[in-house]
């Protein structure tokens, strides 16, 4: 059945979180109305086809606080309660909040918030639900349970569902809250924005990521330089980030600047466009000293789904993503493993190249789409609402 469902986010739409802006548009064609808020104001880059939600984001601090606080007592209770379980966020300021937002999910008429990212958008979408009477999910990514990890075991008691983007993260819910209601739900992509394009390759290979830590580009830059230069391919780098820089000095260094093309952020629309012309996708991801790792990236669906063999950290998602027929995985951090695996990209025959190419598409076909992702989050949903109701 079609719902309601106020989405609670800490800025939107951004530019590096098209898993957000994806998912809301494929909970909206299963019917859903999507109601978006945005903790914070953002005016920052997003990829052009979100443009036009801009225009759709309710503001938190546009939410008039008065009218908010007018609270049911059993509900402020509650809410309460798991305000006082929580130690990151001031009370006061997490109750006002929370209030806000109840007050958009009474005003949409919803009947469930759900939230990305397990910091304060996580904590302001639970005490709301609280406030409101609305089921209330959230899903976890990568450093805000990793890297800067926030009352999270708090949250997991509190929600009602916790969607987990890789097995291994559902793993480690369980470990931190035993009976934790959570599922694990793979952020999809769309196959037909995303296909192998047959024809000549351009000779060289595709890294889609961030200039920062946990991506691995030094790692990466190694690896090309334990390579003779002959058989050292053009890595193509798409992104751009706080370490561009000292990447670039490191490239330099390593004698690999003429292999490596920063090429800066490239619009979804680009990465559809060209990515078929490449041998295939590097993805050296590390974990980083405190703890951040990348968990399960639409990227490497994206380059599976256009035929690019990929080679990959063996990390979290990754191992659910990169099947044996149509990539490889290595230990994070080895440049002489990586450098074998980049070798193994560039010089194998069109056959095998042909056959990883059929097997990833398949394997992004009957796992990783947004249909698969919007049917399976809307079962998990119904599902806590049916048993809430069972229980009143």
């Amino acid at each position: 059945m079609p719902q309601t469902i106020v989405y609670v986010l800490s800025a939107f739409p951004v530019l590096s979180e098209t898993f957000v802006t994806n998912e809301i548009r494929a909970m909206r064609a299963m019917g859903h109305t999507v109601v978006p808020v945005a903790l914070a104001p953002y005016d920052g880059p997003c990829q052009p086809q979100d443009e036009a939600m801009r225009d759709e984001v309710i503001h938190l601090a546009d939410i008039p606080a008065l009218e908010a606080m007018v609270l049911r007592p059993d509900r402020l209770a509650a809410a309460w309660r798991f305000i006082r379980t929580q130690r990151s966020f001031p009370s006061r300021a997490l109750l006002l909040a929370g209030a806000r937002i109840a007050l958009a999910v009474r005003r949409a008429g919803a009947n469930h918030i759900h939230a990305h990212f397990a910091h304060s958008a996580a904590a302001t979408a639970i005490t709301a639900a609280r406030l409101s009477g609305a089921t209330v999910s959230f899903i976890g990514h990568g450093c805000d349970i990793y890297g800067d990890p926030v009352d999270v075991p708090a949250k997991l008691a509190a929600a009602d569902l916790v969607f987990a983007t890789c097995t291994d993260m559902a793993a480690d819910f369980r470990a931190m809250v035993p009976g934790v209601n959570t599922l694990v739900t793979y952020c999809g992509i769309d196959p037909e924005c995303f296909a192998p394009r047959p024809g000549q390759r351009n000779g060289r290979l595709l890294a889609i990521g961030r200039l920062v830590e946990q991506k691995g580009y030094p790692v990466l830059f190694q690896a090309l330089a334990k390579l003779p230069y002959a058989r050292r391919p053009v890595v193509d780098v798409v992104g751009t980030g706080s370490l561009e820089a000292e990447l670039a000095a490191l490239a330099e260094g390593l004698g690999v600047a003429g292999s490596v093309r920063f090429l800066g952020a490239r619009a979804s629309s680009w990465i559809a466009a060209n990515g078929p012309d490449y041998l295939g996708l590097v993805a050296p991801y590390v974990i980083c000293a405190n703890g951040d790792r990348d968990t399960a990236l639409i990227v490497v669906k994206e380059a599976l789904a256009m035929g690019l063999p990929v080679v990959a950290s063996r990390l979290m998602g990754m191992k659910e993503m990169v099947m044996p027929d149509c990539g490889r995985l290595l230990p994070p951090g080895d440049a002489t493993a990586l450098a074998h695996a980049v070798d193994w990209l560039v010089t194998m025959e069109e056959p095998e190249r042909a056959a990883l190419a059929a097997a990833g598409r398949r394997h992004v076909e009957a796992n990783f789409t947004l249909a698969a992702q919007a049917q399976a989050m809307t079962a998990a949903i119904e599902a806590i609402q049916e048993r809430r109701a069972c229980a009143a």
